[in-house]
């Protein structure tokens, strides 16, 4: 009788076992990390995200379990991989750009979003407002797309001989419309030639530098997209190869040896998705978190680059620069 107590016992134990398993999993959180670019280029941002997190409580592996997803630059894969983190019931997901974020929000309307978009995320049909994004999105806006106009106006202050110029779009980026537009009235009002030109591909990248080289364009804004920054180093070494004065939406471009960037920190923008995340996790309900703009911005120059190019740096602009690399 007690050896049939004994199995009966370890039987159970046995059944048991993997339902403990699942419970355990279960009572830690999940995130699901869903972003259209490589991870590579991103590595110091997602440590920054996970540094948010940090601030709310939440170490990965520890306390919370980060599943993550690269669409390695091909926006038709976004889809599927929402969809994959919406099967395993993620509790929350932080989605690193913009088309990751269309993404997930059509992917799920109940699991709450938090994200960091590169264009207007109320144009975008992201949220209803800033301050009150309703449903289950709210996130940063780094305001790329909206800082084209004023990246012209700085380039131009910086090559003001240069009268043809050219924008770089990546035609799979959402707000690509809104882009152009913008950065077309920003080049009448200061009375340049601007061509666009496009790429979505690494070597979409190598025609776009040699259709821009055939329109005897000048000088480059190099659109907000996810892709590119991605694909920095390649871009920075055109530009330096075909002497093309750039300007960038980021200061890592810059520290790369790209020629001048002006935009907001994008670490400090993940750090707080990532702490909007945790805010989450611990209750908060996306709805009534607003979404989070930048009030400051960087303007970065690189005066390596800018000699290498035969270009001296007004004054104007090294006085407003939060950084000069020399």
């Amino acid at each position: 009788m007690k050896r049939r107590q004994l199995m009966l016992l370890l039987g159970s134990a046995t059944i048991a076992s993997p339902l403990a398993v699942r419970a355990q999993q279960k009572s830690m959180p999940v995130i699901g990390f869903l972003h259209s670019a490589s991870p590579g280029p991103y590595a110091s941002n997602v440590a920054a995200f996970r540094q948010g997190l940090s601030e709310t409580g939440y170490v990965g592996g520890q306390n919370v379990a980060i599943e993550y997803r690269w669409a390695e630059g091909r926006y038709d894969r976004l889809p599927a991989l929402a969809a994959e983190l919406v099967g395993l019931k993620v509790d929350v997901i932080a989605a690193g750009s913009a088309p990751s974020a269309l993404a997930a929000k059509r992917a799920t309307s109940t699991i709450p979003i938090v994200f960091t978009s590169g264009g207007d995320p109320v144009a975008g049909g992201l949220v209803a407002s800033l301050a009150r994004p309703g449903a289950n999105l709210t996130g940063v806006s780094i305001m790329g797309a909206e800082l084209t106009p004023k990246r012209l106006e700085l380039l131009s202050e910086l090559v003001p001989q240069v009268g043809v110029f050219a924008l770089l779009v990546n035609p799979n980026y959402p707000s690509v419309d809104h882009e152009i537009r913008d950065a077309r009235e920003a080049a009448r009002a200061k009375g340049v030639l601007l061509h666009i030109v496009k790429a979505s591909t690494e070597s979409g990248i190598d025609a776009a530098f040699a259709t821009l080289l055939q329109l005897q364009g000048g000088a480059l804004v190099v659109g907000v997209d996810p892709f590119f920054f991605s694909r920095s180093e390649q871009l920075v070494a055109l530009a330096s190869h075909h002497a093309v004065p750039a300007i960038y939406g980021l200061r890592e471009w810059v520290v790369a040896g790209g020629l001048i960037s002006y935009g907001l920190s994008l670490t400090d923008a993940y750090r707080q998705i990532g702490n909007y995340a945790g805010r989450i996790l611990n209750g908060a309900k996306p709805a009534d978190l607003p979404v989070q703009q930048p009030t400051t911005f960087e303007l970065v120059v690189n005066l390596k680059t800018a000699e290498a190019l035969g270009l001296t740096v007004p004054p104007s602009i090294l006085a407003r620069a939060t950084e000069v690399i020399e």
